[in-house]
Protein backbone atom coordinates (compact mmCIF):
# COMPACT_ATOMS: atom_id res chain seq x y z
CA UNK A 1 0.00 0.00 0.00
CA UNK A 2 1.60 3.56 -0.71
CA UNK A 3 1.49 6.28 1.60
CA UNK A 4 -1.31 8.23 1.73
CA UNK A 5 -0.98 12.18 0.20
CA UNK A 6 -1.33 14.50 3.06
CA UNK A 7 -2.33 18.19 2.53
CA UNK A 8 -2.17 20.63 5.54
CA UNK A 9 -4.29 23.62 5.43
CA UNK A 10 -4.28 26.31 7.95
CA UNK A 11 -6.54 29.24 6.36
CA UNK A 12 -5.83 33.15 7.11
CA UNK A 13 -9.09 35.03 8.99
CA UNK A 14 -10.43 35.94 5.09
CA UNK A 15 -9.94 31.91 3.39
CA UNK A 16 -12.84 31.06 5.61
CA UNK A 17 -15.74 29.42 3.70
CA UNK A 18 -19.50 30.57 5.75
CA UNK A 19 -21.80 28.51 2.91
CA UNK A 20 -22.45 24.97 2.21
CA UNK A 21 -22.52 25.54 -1.80
CA UNK A 22 -21.45 29.01 -3.42
CA UNK A 23 -17.42 28.81 -2.52
CA UNK A 24 -14.78 28.18 -4.51
CA UNK A 25 -12.27 24.94 -3.55
CA UNK A 26 -9.44 25.94 -1.74
CA UNK A 27 -8.33 23.21 -3.46
CA UNK A 28 -8.57 20.04 -5.69
CA UNK A 29 -7.68 16.14 -3.99
CA UNK A 30 -7.68 12.21 -4.87
CA UNK A 31 -9.51 9.67 -3.04
CA UNK A 32 -7.74 9.18 -0.27
CA UNK A 33 -5.65 12.16 0.95
CA UNK A 34 -5.11 13.04 4.40
CA UNK A 35 -6.11 16.20 5.15
CA UNK A 36 -4.67 17.51 8.09
CA UNK A 37 -7.02 20.79 9.08
CA UNK A 38 -6.79 24.14 11.40
CA UNK A 39 -10.49 24.88 11.77
CA UNK A 40 -11.63 28.24 13.51
CA UNK A 41 -14.51 28.25 16.37
CA UNK A 42 -18.22 29.15 15.67
CA UNK A 43 -17.21 33.02 16.43
CA UNK A 44 -14.00 33.22 14.06
CA UNK A 45 -12.03 33.52 17.33
CA UNK A 46 -13.43 37.03 18.30
CA UNK A 47 -14.91 35.90 21.88
CA UNK A 48 -11.63 35.68 23.76
CA UNK A 49 -13.67 36.93 27.30
CA UNK A 50 -16.22 37.20 29.15
CA UNK A 51 -16.21 40.67 28.45
CA UNK A 52 -16.55 39.87 24.34
CA UNK A 53 -20.91 39.91 23.40
CA UNK A 54 -21.39 38.51 20.48
CA UNK A 55 -23.73 40.65 19.75
CA UNK A 56 -20.75 42.98 20.04
CA UNK A 57 -17.87 41.08 18.30
CA UNK A 58 -19.39 38.82 15.39
CA UNK A 59 -21.04 40.23 12.37
CA UNK A 60 -24.18 37.99 11.86
CA UNK A 61 -24.17 36.17 8.81
CA UNK A 62 -20.12 35.91 9.39
CA UNK A 63 -20.43 33.12 12.42
CA UNK A 64 -19.47 29.21 12.12
CA UNK A 65 -16.17 29.62 9.60
CA UNK A 66 -15.82 26.53 7.87
CA UNK A 67 -12.08 25.09 6.65
CA UNK A 68 -12.59 24.24 2.81
CA UNK A 69 -14.13 23.17 0.46
CA UNK A 70 -12.38 20.59 -1.28
CA UNK A 71 -13.18 19.83 -5.02
CA UNK A 72 -12.96 15.90 -4.46
CA UNK A 73 -11.43 14.35 -7.17
CA UNK A 74 -13.79 12.24 -9.42
CA UNK A 75 -16.89 12.78 -7.42
CA UNK A 76 -20.18 12.79 -8.96
CA UNK A 77 -23.94 12.92 -7.76
CA UNK A 78 -24.95 9.87 -6.99
CA UNK A 79 -21.43 9.02 -5.23
CA UNK A 80 -20.32 9.03 -1.84
CA UNK A 81 -17.62 10.88 -0.18
CA UNK A 82 -16.06 9.12 3.30
CA UNK A 83 -14.99 11.79 5.92
CA UNK A 84 -12.40 9.49 8.72
CA UNK A 85 -11.36 11.32 11.50
CA UNK A 86 -8.28 10.03 12.61
CA UNK A 87 -7.68 13.06 15.47
CA UNK A 88 -9.62 16.09 16.78
CA UNK A 89 -7.78 18.10 18.82
CA UNK A 90 -8.28 21.45 20.73
CA UNK A 91 -5.95 24.02 19.26
CA UNK A 92 -5.84 25.85 22.33
CA UNK A 93 -6.32 25.92 26.34
CA UNK A 94 -9.46 27.43 26.38
CA UNK A 95 -12.66 27.81 24.79
CA UNK A 96 -16.03 29.99 25.10
CA UNK A 97 -19.39 28.90 25.57
CA UNK A 98 -22.69 31.60 25.48
CA UNK A 99 -26.50 32.80 25.86
CA UNK A 100 -26.83 34.49 22.69
CA UNK A 101 -30.28 36.32 22.96
CA UNK A 102 -33.53 34.67 21.06
CA UNK A 103 -31.47 31.24 20.40
CA UNK A 104 -31.38 28.34 22.23
CA UNK A 105 -33.95 25.63 23.38
CA UNK A 106 -35.60 27.01 26.68
CA UNK A 107 -35.85 30.81 25.60
CA UNK A 108 -38.08 32.57 22.75
CA UNK A 109 -36.62 32.57 19.63
CA UNK A 110 -37.59 34.21 16.19
CA UNK A 111 -39.57 31.34 14.67
CA UNK A 112 -41.18 30.42 18.78
CA UNK A 113 -42.08 34.31 19.56
CA UNK A 114 -43.46 35.63 22.61
CA UNK A 115 -43.82 38.74 24.69
CA UNK A 116 -41.71 37.55 27.71
CA UNK A 117 -37.98 39.32 27.25
CA UNK A 118 -34.64 37.59 25.81
CA UNK A 119 -32.70 35.29 28.45
CA UNK A 120 -29.35 37.68 29.20
CA UNK A 121 -26.45 37.18 27.14
CA UNK A 122 -22.95 35.67 29.03
CA UNK A 123 -20.04 34.30 28.14
CA UNK A 124 -18.27 31.57 29.93
CA UNK A 125 -14.78 31.01 29.53
CA UNK A 126 -13.54 27.21 29.74
CA UNK A 127 -10.10 25.77 30.59
CA UNK A 128 -8.92 23.29 28.69
CA UNK A 129 -6.63 20.64 30.28
CA UNK A 130 -5.40 19.00 27.05
CA UNK A 131 -2.99 16.65 28.84
CA UNK A 132 -5.28 15.87 31.70
CA UNK A 133 -8.11 15.78 29.04
CA UNK A 134 -10.28 17.74 30.93
CA UNK A 135 -12.81 21.11 30.62
CA UNK A 136 -13.24 23.32 33.59
CA UNK A 137 -17.09 25.26 34.44
CA UNK A 138 -16.40 28.34 36.68
CA UNK A 139 -20.12 29.33 37.82
CA UNK A 140 -20.38 32.81 36.62
CA UNK A 141 -23.01 33.71 40.37
CA UNK A 142 -21.30 31.30 42.26
CA UNK A 143 -17.71 29.89 43.42
CA UNK A 144 -18.72 26.36 42.03
CA UNK A 145 -16.00 24.54 39.50
CA UNK A 146 -16.33 21.57 37.91
CA UNK A 147 -14.17 19.68 35.86
CA UNK A 148 -16.14 17.37 32.54
CA UNK A 149 -13.38 15.24 30.45
CA UNK A 150 -12.90 16.40 26.92
CA UNK A 151 -14.75 14.81 24.40
CA UNK A 152 -13.92 16.67 21.13
CA UNK A 153 -16.13 16.61 18.06
CA UNK A 154 -17.01 18.59 14.93
CA UNK A 155 -20.50 19.96 14.85
CA UNK A 156 -20.40 21.08 11.30
CA UNK A 157 -19.50 18.78 8.55
CA UNK A 158 -20.85 18.57 5.07
CA UNK A 159 -20.61 18.78 0.94
CA UNK A 160 -22.56 21.24 -1.42
CA UNK A 161 -26.26 21.11 -1.49
CA UNK A 162 -28.34 19.68 -4.34
CA UNK A 163 -30.39 21.86 -7.24
CA UNK A 164 -27.84 24.97 -7.42
CA UNK A 165 -28.42 25.81 -3.17
CA UNK A 166 -26.20 27.74 -1.22
CA UNK A 167 -26.72 27.47 2.55
CA UNK A 168 -25.45 29.15 5.69
CA UNK A 169 -23.13 27.20 7.41
CA UNK A 170 -25.59 27.67 10.26
CA UNK A 171 -28.13 25.23 9.08
CA UNK A 172 -28.10 21.22 8.98
CA UNK A 173 -29.81 19.75 6.52
CA UNK A 174 -29.12 16.18 3.64
CA UNK A 175 -25.90 17.75 2.88
CA UNK A 176 -24.52 17.38 6.12
CA UNK A 177 -23.77 21.22 8.07
CA UNK A 178 -24.41 22.24 11.48
CA UNK A 179 -25.57 19.13 12.71
CA UNK A 180 -24.15 19.44 16.14
CA UNK A 181 -24.44 15.59 17.00
CA UNK A 182 -21.77 14.30 19.43
CA UNK A 183 -21.19 11.23 17.20
CA UNK A 184 -19.02 13.41 14.88
CA UNK A 185 -15.74 12.01 17.21
CA UNK A 186 -12.35 10.90 16.17
CA UNK A 187 -12.49 6.85 15.18
CA UNK A 188 -15.59 7.64 13.22
CA UNK A 189 -16.32 7.39 9.42
CA UNK A 190 -18.84 10.16 8.00
CA UNK A 191 -20.63 9.17 4.71
CA UNK A 192 -22.16 12.08 2.62
CA UNK A 193 -24.00 11.78 -0.50
CA UNK A 194 -22.47 13.73 -3.39
CA UNK A 195 -24.92 16.69 -4.84
CA UNK A 196 -22.32 18.49 -7.24
CA UNK A 197 -19.24 17.56 -9.14
CA UNK A 198 -16.37 17.26 -6.97
CA UNK A 199 -18.85 17.56 -3.77
CA UNK A 200 -17.00 20.90 -1.87
CA UNK A 201 -16.63 19.10 1.55
CA UNK A 202 -15.95 21.40 4.06
CA UNK A 203 -15.68 21.24 7.99
CA UNK A 204 -15.83 23.43 10.93
CA UNK A 205 -17.48 24.25 14.12
CA UNK A 206 -15.29 22.19 16.62
CA UNK A 207 -16.68 21.66 20.40
CA UNK A 208 -13.80 20.73 22.96
CA UNK A 209 -17.29 18.64 24.31
CA UNK A 210 -21.58 18.93 24.13
CA UNK A 211 -24.53 17.27 25.85
CA UNK A 212 -26.63 15.80 23.45
CA UNK A 213 -29.41 18.52 22.03
CA UNK A 214 -27.08 21.62 22.96
CA UNK A 215 -29.69 23.02 24.88
CA UNK A 216 -28.61 26.38 25.40
CA UNK A 217 -27.69 26.80 21.29
CA UNK A 218 -23.96 26.98 21.84
CA UNK A 219 -21.45 23.83 22.47
CA UNK A 220 -17.35 24.55 24.22
CA UNK A 221 -16.70 26.41 21.46
CA UNK A 222 -13.10 25.64 20.55
CA UNK A 223 -10.26 26.08 17.27
CA UNK A 224 -9.17 22.24 16.48
CA UNK A 225 -6.15 21.08 14.89
CA UNK A 226 -8.00 17.59 12.65
CA UNK A 227 -6.75 15.07 10.79
CA UNK A 228 -9.09 13.58 8.44
CA UNK A 229 -8.63 11.06 5.88
CA UNK A 230 -11.63 11.53 2.42
CA UNK A 231 -12.21 8.92 0.42
CA UNK A 232 -14.87 8.06 -2.32
CA UNK A 233 -17.53 5.49 -2.91
CA UNK A 234 -18.37 5.39 -6.32
CA UNK A 235 -21.98 4.53 -7.71
CA UNK A 236 -22.92 4.74 -3.73
CA UNK A 237 -26.03 6.80 -2.85
CA UNK A 238 -26.37 8.04 1.14
CA UNK A 239 -29.50 10.10 1.05
CA UNK A 240 -28.91 11.64 4.59
CA UNK A 241 -25.04 11.78 6.10
CA UNK A 242 -24.36 8.55 8.16
CA UNK A 243 -21.84 7.55 10.74
CA UNK A 244 -20.30 4.54 11.41
CA UNK A 245 -17.66 3.77 14.13
CA UNK A 246 -16.33 0.56 15.66
CA UNK A 247 -19.66 0.06 17.44
CA UNK A 248 -22.39 1.39 15.83
CA UNK A 249 -24.25 2.41 12.60
CA UNK A 250 -25.64 6.05 13.21
CA UNK A 251 -28.43 7.55 10.84
CA UNK A 252 -29.31 11.23 11.26
CA UNK A 253 -32.08 13.47 9.93
CA UNK A 254 -32.65 17.06 9.66
CA UNK A 255 -35.82 18.84 10.01
CA UNK A 256 -38.76 21.31 11.87
CA UNK A 257 -40.45 20.01 13.66
CA UNK A 258 -38.24 17.61 15.70
CA UNK A 259 -40.54 14.79 15.18
CA UNK A 260 -39.50 15.20 11.31
CA UNK A 261 -35.85 15.15 12.21
CA UNK A 262 -36.46 12.26 14.05
CA UNK A 263 -39.05 10.24 11.19
CA UNK A 264 -36.18 10.90 8.37
CA UNK A 265 -33.14 9.63 11.27
CA UNK A 266 -35.47 6.55 12.05
CA UNK A 267 -36.30 5.81 8.10
CA UNK A 268 -32.74 6.43 6.84
CA UNK A 269 -31.68 3.04 8.95
CA UNK A 270 -34.16 1.19 7.87
CA UNK A 271 -33.48 1.92 4.66
CA UNK A 272 -29.94 1.13 5.49
CA UNK A 273 -31.01 -2.41 6.85
CA UNK A 274 -32.45 -3.36 4.01
CA UNK A 275 -29.80 -1.84 1.55
CA UNK A 276 -26.89 -3.66 3.12
CA UNK A 277 -27.93 -6.34 5.51
CA UNK A 278 -30.90 -8.32 3.54
CA UNK A 279 -33.65 -7.03 6.10
CA UNK A 280 -37.13 -6.84 4.76
CA UNK A 281 -38.55 -3.24 5.34
CA UNK A 282 -40.93 -4.70 7.59
CA UNK A 283 -38.64 -7.11 9.36
CA UNK A 284 -36.10 -4.15 9.28
CA UNK A 285 -38.72 -1.48 10.95
CA UNK A 286 -39.43 -4.19 13.44
CA UNK A 287 -35.86 -4.94 14.46
CA UNK A 288 -35.14 -1.42 14.39
CA UNK A 289 -37.73 -0.40 17.11
CA UNK A 290 -36.39 -2.53 19.79
CA UNK A 291 -32.97 -2.20 19.08
CA UNK A 292 -32.34 1.59 18.10
CA UNK A 293 -30.88 4.29 20.28
CA UNK A 294 -32.15 7.66 19.61
CA UNK A 295 -29.95 10.33 20.75
CA UNK A 296 -30.60 14.03 20.24
CA UNK A 297 -27.91 16.06 18.30
CA UNK A 298 -29.36 19.62 18.44
CA UNK A 299 -32.64 21.35 19.25
CA UNK A 300 -31.74 24.98 18.59
CA UNK A 301 -30.42 25.55 14.80
CA UNK A 302 -32.40 26.25 11.59
CA UNK A 303 -33.26 22.72 11.36
CA UNK A 304 -33.12 20.00 14.52
CA UNK A 305 -31.14 17.25 14.22
CA UNK A 306 -31.70 13.80 15.57
CA UNK A 307 -29.84 10.51 15.70
CA UNK A 308 -30.53 6.80 15.00
CA UNK A 309 -28.08 4.63 16.07
CA UNK A 310 -27.77 0.39 16.07
CA UNK A 311 -25.30 -1.35 17.91
CA UNK A 312 -23.24 -3.88 14.78
CA UNK A 313 -22.97 -6.54 17.12
CA UNK A 314 -26.65 -7.42 16.81
CA UNK A 315 -26.69 -7.72 13.04
CA UNK A 316 -26.20 -10.09 10.65
CA UNK A 317 -22.52 -10.02 9.90
CA UNK A 318 -22.47 -8.39 6.12
CA UNK A 319 -20.04 -5.75 4.31
CA UNK A 320 -21.80 -2.32 4.95
CA UNK A 321 -19.67 1.12 2.26
CA UNK A 322 -18.23 -2.00 0.83
CA UNK A 323 -16.06 -2.12 4.09
CA UNK A 324 -14.74 1.29 3.46
CA UNK A 325 -14.55 2.01 7.42
CA UNK A 326 -12.60 -0.54 8.55
CA UNK A 327 -9.87 -0.42 5.96
CA UNK A 328 -9.73 3.62 7.07
CA UNK A 329 -9.11 2.01 10.49
CA UNK A 330 -6.22 0.65 9.44
CA UNK A 331 -4.77 3.45 7.80
CA UNK A 332 -5.56 5.61 10.57
CA UNK A 333 -3.54 3.71 13.05
CA UNK A 334 -0.79 4.11 10.53
CA UNK A 335 -0.56 7.27 10.85
CA UNK A 336 -0.14 7.51 14.54
CA UNK A 337 2.91 5.66 14.30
Amino acid sequence: MTDPRILTVRPEPDEYAWTFGGAPPVARIAPGTVLDLYTEDCFAGRVRSEKDLVSQVCAFPFLNPQTGPFHIEGAEPGDTVAVHFVSVEPARDWAASTTVPLFGALTSTHTTASLQPPLPERVWIWQLDRTRRTALFQAQDSDIELELPLDPMHGTVGVAPANLEVRSALVPDAHGGNMDTPEMRAGVTCYLGVNVEGALLSLGDGHARQGEGETCGVAVECAMNTVVIVDLLKDVATPWPRLESDTHLISTGSARPLEDAFRIAHLDLVQWLVRDFAFSELDAYQFATQAVESPLANVCDTNYTCVAKLRKEWLPARETYRGLHARLRETAQALRL
